[in-house]
């Protein structure tokens, strides 16, 4: 009887923002977010596994979740999602290739060709005529990324393709992406929480959070625009004194760490100050004893863009 009097508060969240973007033929793109941002969902709609409550998405001029162009535009995509496989379980896997050669009705020449070229590429032969269900992890991935591509998409959409590889199987798929976009010029849309990817594979970067778009530009470029942040790792005579260093460097972004037992590390905004007046001021007022400089990594950036977000 109690429980009749309360009713579930419901509250409508937009996965997806007003984002708009286009991405160019033989491009590769990473597409980044913290997790929940959003990158699923659009990669869901672009691929036409999702239809959009709003606004339009467009392949090659085609809507891919539209009944009228469907099964055409379908032919032109390729997905990969990580933690989800496109091969029959109990099945060796050429049976799983062999049957998309029916579905997109690929020429037996054509076939053998690319079934001959991605077991290359790939390093698929010692397991092509086992059961999908006794891979490991790495050979399911290089499996489902030939499965793929088999019918020569013209897009490929990869959602955390390397997740949970170890170096030397990310390594393989790296090289093959990279040769695919390569022979082929196959558009490559990629989302990863995997910075090094991004650095391998990403000329561009397509940041979103919270199912809106926060950057859309060269990857070279967005330390301009979100901070180019360097460590200074340092080992002096005494222990630094944080406060009266910031007061020498008034209204500037310093942060102040221990790294270790004796070293100290300062992170600032290259943006703001010159390499030379930090290096002028731990000269005059310490002994140095040793030091390592370094620049921020990828990884750092993004998180500090989602700790901004938050605060």
């Amino acid at each position: 009887m109690l429980k009749t009097m309360f009713t579930n508060k419901k509250v409508i969240t937009k996965a997806v923002d007003h984002i708009s973007f286009d991405i160019q033929e033989g491009e590769i793109v990473g597409y980044i977010g913290a997790n929940g941002a959003g990158k699923s969902t659009t990669i869901k709609m672009m691929s036409g596994i999702l239809t959009p409550t709003s606004g339009r998405v467009l392949i090659d001029g085609m809507e891919p979740y539209s009944s009228k162009n469907r099964d055409e535009i379908l032919k032109e995509i390729g997905v990969v999602f990580g933690q989800r496989t496109q091969l029959w379980w109990d099945l060796p896997v050429i049976e799983t290739f062999n049957l998309y050669k029916e579905i997109y009705d690929i020429p037996d020449k054509e076939y053998k060709e690319r079934l001959a070229y991605f077991t290359a590429l790939l390093d698929m032969e010692k397991f092509l005529s086992s059961p999908v269900r006794t891979l490991s992890l790495g050979q399911r991935m290089r499996a489902d990324l030939a499965a793929s591509l088999i019918h020569n998409p013209k897009v490929l959409f990869l959602d955390e393709p390397t997740i949970g590889l170890d170096v030397l199987v990310k390594e393989k798929i790296t090289k093959a992406i990279k040769e695919i976009n390569r022979k082929c010029n196959t558009t490559i849309i990629l989302t990863t929480h995997d910075m090094g990817d991004i650095n391998n594979l990403c000329s561009r970067v397509i940041i979103i959070d919270e199912g809106k778009l926060l950057y859309d530009g060269d990857l070279s470029r967005i330390k301009t625009k979100f901070g180019d942040i360097r460590h200074i790792h340092v080992l002096l005579n005494q222990e630094l004194d944080a406060k009266k260093m910031q007061e020498a460097f008034p209204g500037k972004d310093l942060r102040f760490k221990k790294d270790g037992a004796k070293y100290d590390e300062v992170s600032y905004d290259a943006r703001q100050i010159e390499l030379s007046a930090m290096l002028d001021y731990l000269s005059a007022n310490y002994e140095i004893k040793d030091m390592q400089i370094l620049e921020t990594s990828l990884s750092s950036i993004f998180r500090r863009i989602y700790e901004k977000k938050e605060a």
